[in-house]
């Protein structure tokens, strides 16, 4: 129990370095940039590829860290391209699963089985279940009527999701992108 406490602590104290919050900025304009081509079936499902730098930054620097970025870009993408009206009950859930990322990858080896896992649990929770109820509240919709096409689009894109991300993590990664970062964080606790 002391270790998942530290978890937090840990990924607090990166709000405070400079570093931690340049970095944060690149992969917000990012997420900015990939958040413009996403593609809209609809007032339910879109796909995109945004949650990409969410889960970067929640590797980084744990949930404290991956939570506020991904809150925050979330209502960022909404005023610089307004899709429908704004629910704050969905930016809590963009915030919840930057969270739940933090959890799963912060301080933890990058595996394959690691990715699906936190992916399935993310997308069960927050996409299928909670932002569903949030589009039932926001457009008057019964829950039932959009679960499906929802849970579907979310069981397709789980795999694919994964593959992406894991592949692009480990490609940074062997390039040395995290390296840096890494000698950073050591160089600032000595």
């Amino acid at each position: 129990m002391k270790k998942f406490a530290t978890l937090f602590t840990d990924s607090y104290k990166e709000l405070k370095h400079v570093r931690t919050i340049t970095t944060a900025a690149m992969f917000g304009a990012l997420a900015i940039i990939l958040g413009m081509f996403s593609i809209d079936f609809g007032n339910y499902i879109r796909i995109g590829f945004a949650s990409i730098p969410n889960g970067i930054i929640s590797y980084l620097f744990g949930p404290i860290v991956g939570g506020l970025f991904s809150g925050s870009m979330d209502v960022l993408k909404y005023l610089l391209k307004p899709n429908g009206p704004f629910f704050p009950g969905l930016t809590m859930v963009t915030l919840l699963s930057g969270f739940m990322y933090g959890c799963f990858y912060y301080k933890k080896a990058m595996t394959l089985k690691r990715v699906l896992i936190s992916k399935f649990i993310v997308m069960l929770i927050c996409n299928v279940i909670l932002n569903t109820i949030c589009l039932s509240i926001l457009y008057g919709k019964g829950f039932m009527v959009i679960l499906p096409a929802r849970a579907l689009k979310n069981l397709v894109m789980w795999p694919i999701d994964s593959m992406i991300f894991y592949t692009l993590v480990k490609a940074l990664d062997t390039m040395g992108v995290f390296q840096i970062i890494q000698k950073t964080k050591a160089s600032r606790a000595k």
